[in-house]
């Protein structure tokens, strides 16, 4: 249920957040969307695993998972760089916004319950998957604070450099991955 909750979320949430990041031109919200794809495709891929547990399948739901964070890193880098670059000016998004601390709160609550699950049934790929889900959460986060600022101070360059903690998350977490499929 969990990962089935996950994917409604993500699925909602890429659409209100896609609008939004194209109206306000905010590659902020552009990243947290793609963020929210990937999230998509890790509940897929544990919904999978899960229906015929065993090495065979956990090594590549594994090295999917890393894969798809390594995508979602070179995106915003490249994403964030064209914008600072550019002087794009990013609008407010009070849609985006409040969908963020709804998903804030959202994706913290769904991270605790993955993560006591892959613990009690001791499985490695729902317990990875419920860090992608928490850093879904922070990532909602700190975008969420780069869009305030924006927002209450005009500082475009918050939604930019916000979207920056998306690429060491990704790094990190695709790094992390990798690591326990190797181990595996």
């Amino acid at each position: 249920m969990l990962e089935y909750t996950t994917l409604a979320w993500n699925v909602v949430g890429t659409i209100v957040v896609v609008v939004a990041a194209i109206e306000a031109r905010s590659v902020a919200l552009a990243g947290f969307g793609l963020d929210s794809l990937i999230e998509i495709f890790a509940s897929t891929i544990v919904v999978w695993q899960i229906r015929g547990v065993d090495l065979n399948r956990e090594r590549p739901a594994l090295r999917l998972i890393g894969g798809a964070f390594f995508l979602l890193a070179v995106y915003v880098l490249v994403q964030a760089a064209y914008t600072l670059a550019s002087g794009i000016h990013p609008a407010p998004s009070w849609p985006g916004i409040l969908w963020l601390i709804v998903t804030v709160i959202a994706m913290l609550l769904l991270a605790w319950g993955k993560l006591l699950t892959g613990r009690q049934l001791g499985n490695p790929v729902i317990s990875a998957e419920a860090r992608v889900t928490l850093i879904d959460g922070y990532l909602a986060a700190t975008v969420l604070v780069g869009l305030i600022l924006n927002a209450l101070f005009g500082w475009w360059w918050a939604d930019p450099l916000a979207s920056l903690v998306l690429v060491y998350y990704g790094i990190k977490e695709g790094i992390e991955a990798r690591r326990h499929a190797a181990e595996l």
